[in-house]
C-alpha cells in the first residue's frame, strides 16, 4: 500500500519536473532588435513551462492585456517587472502578452505573444535553451538535466511501477 502512494505523489510530481524553460530571445535575450513573433513560432509553450527574460536596466517586461499589446499601451500593465532577469510561470491555457515598458521600445518590436497549450513538453526547440545567464539553480528544469530521451525513460519507467502497483494493489 505504501508503494502505492509513493508511486502515486511520483505520478502527479513527474509533470512538473519536466517543465521546459525557454529563454526569451535565445542568445539575444530581451532586447531591441530581435523578432519575437518568429522566436516564438520556434517554440512548444505548454502549461508548466517557464518563460525567463534576460535584459539590462534599459528595459522592463510587463505583462499586459491583447488590446495594451496590440496599441503598445505601457501606461497600465497588469505586472511590471525589472531587475535583468525574470522569470515567468505559464500557469494555464491561453495567449499571454509581454511588451518592454520602456516607451518606444515596444513599438520598434520589443513585445511577445505566447500561446500555451496542455501539458507539459519536456524539450525546447533551437533556441530555447541557449544560455545567457543561467536561472537559480531552484528554476532548473529535469528535463534540461536528463534530456529528452532520460525524461522519457523516466516517464516510462515511473509509469511501469504504476502499472506493477496496480496489479499489486488488486491482488
Amino acid at each position: 500500500m505504501a508503494v502505492a502512494f509513493v508511486l502515486l505523489v511520483l505520478s502527479v510530481a513527474a509533470p512538473a519536473a519536466f517543465a521546459t524553460q525557454h529563454i526569451v530571445g535565445g542568445s539575444s535575450g530581451w532586447t531591441q532588435g530581435v523578432n519575437y513573433a518568429t522566436w516564438a513560432s520556434s517554440q512548444t509553450f505548454a502549461v508548466g513551462d517557464t518563460l525567463l527574460f534576460s535584459y539590462d536596466s534599459s528595459h522592463s517586461v510587463d505583462s499586459v492585456s491583447q488590446s495594451d499589446y496590440n496599441n503598445c499601451n505601457v501606461n497600465s500593465p497588469q505586472n511590471s517587472y525589472t531587475g535583468g532577469s525574470t522569470i515567468i510561470s505559464l500557469p494555464s491555457l491561453g495567449t499571454m502578452y509581454f511588451i518592454c515598458g520602456t516607451p518606444g521600445h515596444c513599438q520598434s518590436g520589443m513585445n511577445l505573444a505566447v500561446t500555451v497549450s496542455a501539458g507539459t513538453n519536456g524539450t525546447s526547440s533551437p533556441g530555447g535553451s541557449q544560455s545567457p545567464p543561467p536561472p537559480p539553480p531552484h528554476h532548473a528544469s529535469a528535463a534540461t538535466t536528463l534530456g529528452n530521451f532520460g525524461g522519457k525513460m523516466f516517464l516510462l519507467l515511473e509509469f511501469s511501477l504504476l502499472v506493477v502497483a496496480f496489479v499489486g494493489f488488486m491482488a
